[in-house]
């Protein structure tokens, strides 16, 4: 089966989409079968391969919603590489589902039941989410086995550090007895600065005293990323080969994987 792992943290503009993608790029070149799934309704997933995310006729939220097999929705956008895309739809997920509790039973286990349905057909299953800790990320944190949490070294980041890992303990102990951190990984950093360096530092102590694994690797602030996107529209991984972006990629999955 799948190895199931989460991009996730209730902080937006933390690169979750862009590790998601480029840890995607580097596993389709070793030969992995690798499917990204987008729970979040910005479809930044599609817009990475250079997919318009309103032009999919069927979507993640028509799978959850309205039981549609996810086969008949997810997409191939690279070799080794398929995505179950999300659009502006998905933003109604949560008001649709608990607005008829009486056609969802189990809230928390949609995304993982239709996980199961596809699960042998892939190496790797990752998941791109949302910047918040609603209903969206309870799914996730009930269908994954590991979830990796980016952490921007900024003023006020722990908090939501803290907030994810509240949240990862609540499903583990309801839901999920088997999710684990898999990491936790500086984003967007920049050792030029001091700033950055000291709450890294801080991050790196905090995790120690709380056991958690605070991954070695370092995402750096770069355009790159963007640039990659814009022009090539494909994640930086796929197209470019000896960057320090690309590097930090390779090392994030050597460190996980």
């Amino acid at each position: 089966m799948a190895r199931k792992i989460a991009i996730s943290t209730n902080k937006g503009g933390v690169l979750k989409t862009s590790i998601t993608t480029n840890l995607a790029g580097v596993l389709a070149k070793k030969k992995e079968k690798v499917l990204i799934i987008d729970t979040d309704n910005q479809g930044n997933t599609s817009l990475t391969f250079g997919r318009n995310p309103d032009q999919f006729t069927n979507t993640l939220y028509d799978v959850l919603v309205d039981g549609l097999n996810p086969k008949y929705a997810i997409v191939n956008v690279y070799k080794n590489i398929d995505i179950l895309p999300s659009n502006r739809d998905m933003s109604f997920f949560e008001l649709d589902v608990l607005t008829q509790l009486d056609k969802y039973k189990d809230i928390f286990y949609l995304l993982h039941h239709t996980i199961q349905k596809i699960e042998h057909n892939y190496d790797y299953i990752l998941i791109d989410t949302p910047p918040n800790l609603g209903l969206v990320q309870g799914n996730v944190l009930t269908a994954v086995d590991e979830v990796l949490i980016p952490f921007q070294p900024e003023n006020y980041s722990m908090r939501s550090v803290i907030d994810i890992l509240d949240s990862i303990k609540r499903f583990k102990k309801e839901n999920n007895p088997s999710l684990k951190v898999i990491g936790i990984v500086a984003t967007l950093v920049d050792l030029r600065t001091t700033l950055h360096t000291e709450i890294l530092e801080e991050c790196r102590k905090f995790c120690y005293q709380n056991d958690l694994p605070m991954l070695d690797v370092i995402i750096p602030k770069t355009i790159r990323y963007a640039t990659s996107v814009a022009y090539n529209r494909l994640p930086a991984t796929l197209v470019e080969k000896k960057t320090e972006l690309v590097k930090a990629y390779y090392d994030l999955e050597r460190e996980i994987c």
